[in-house]
């Protein structure tokens, strides 16, 4: 990272305050490589926080001078007017994520509302918050496709695609994550948004010890599958994907969906495609979601993949 780019950040934040989101949005995201030297830092609005996220350890000039430039900020009448509440800075790279307060009050958790929809995210208790931005067309078009369906959320984390779906009309949806205080935190979302928990299934199980349990509860006309790059014990992506994609035929009704995603810069949309057509032929890729303009890339097969197959 170079301290010479950061007034390039300044000017940015400032063009994007000067009419502040009315929903969480990344507002910078450098991750896509299309700014030169700020290629490990974030922004995002979280209705009112303001969260800076850097993602490699910087030197100790760029630290400094990142301060300099966020302080210079928080003192502008773009800023002041702009309805921000806190700036927080994480330190992703280092253990524990750390988060520093630089301006503003914030509390633990913040509620954010995306595409209508409301979500709890945490703040400074762990590396990630709670809802991936850049899902926000994926979650779209599962509320736009789950009206009547059985829906089958692998990986559920927060269980956001579920509360799309639900909202959506879902007639049921099975989450199924280890992870059980990431789903005790789907539950809290439904909770926000008012949701009958009776058509909400939460299963704290590892999915490959687990396909009886998720069998008996289907069969699903809607299959979402995003998991993590790398999960240590338990999941590797371009190892245990393809063990899922053979499972689909079996899990799926006639003319059910799947939704299948993958997040890592080194694994293309092709890896999914050629996956499919060999552990699911039934199943015919149909499109790829747009991601959000916010997060554009220099690479298209740099960013997130979601990629729809339909079951003919």
């Amino acid at each position: 990272m170079e301290t010479t780019a950061l007034p390039t950040l300044e000017q940015h934040l400032l063009n994007e305050l000067m009419s502040p989101p009315t929903e969480v949005r990344r507002l910078f995201h450098g991750r896509g490589r299309c700014w030169q030297g700020l290629e490990q830092l974030t922004v995002d609005w979280l209705s009112g926080q303001v969260l800076v996220s850097l993602f490699k350890e910087p030197s100790e000039p760029f630290l400094a001078a990142l301060h300099n430039t966020l302080t210079t900020l928080v003192s502008s009448e773009t800023w002041l007017q702009s309805g921000a509440t806190s700036l927080l800075l994480q330190h992703r790279d280092r253990q524990g994520s750390p988060m520093e307060l630089l301006w503003g009050e914030s509390g633990e958790y913040q509620d954010v509302v995306e595409n209508g929809l409301t979500f709890k995210l945490d703040l400074g208790r762990k590396q990630n918050n709670g809802l991936f931005l850049d899902m926000r067309y994926g979650r779209r078009w599962v509320m736009e496709h789950a009206a009547g369906k059985r829906v089958l959320n692998l990986f559920a984390y927060t269980c956001g695609f579920s509360v799309a779906a639900i909202e959506g009309g879902a007639e049921h949806v099975v989450n199924l994550d280890m992870a059980k205080a990431a789903l005790s935190r789907g539950r809290d979302n439904h909770h926000l948004n008012k949701h009958d928990l009776k058509k909400v299934s939460f299963l704290g199980h590892e999915l490959f010890k687990s396909w009886g349990k998720v069998r008996k509860l289907g069969p699903y006309d809607l299959i979402i599958i995003d998991p993590p790059s790398f999960q240590k014990g338990s999941f590797a992506l371009t190892k245990d994907y393809q063990k899922i994609l053979r499972r689909l035929p079996e899990l799926l009704t006639e003319k059910g969906q799947v939704v299948a995603c993958v997040n890592d810069p080194s694994v293309s949309s092709q890896f999914l495609i050629d996956g499919m057509a060999t552990e699911a032929p039934e199943l015919t890729y149909t499109e790829r979601l747009a991601n959000p303009p916010e997060f554009k890339d220099i690479d298209p097969e740099g960013g997130l993949k979601v990629l729809v197959f339909d079951r003919k």
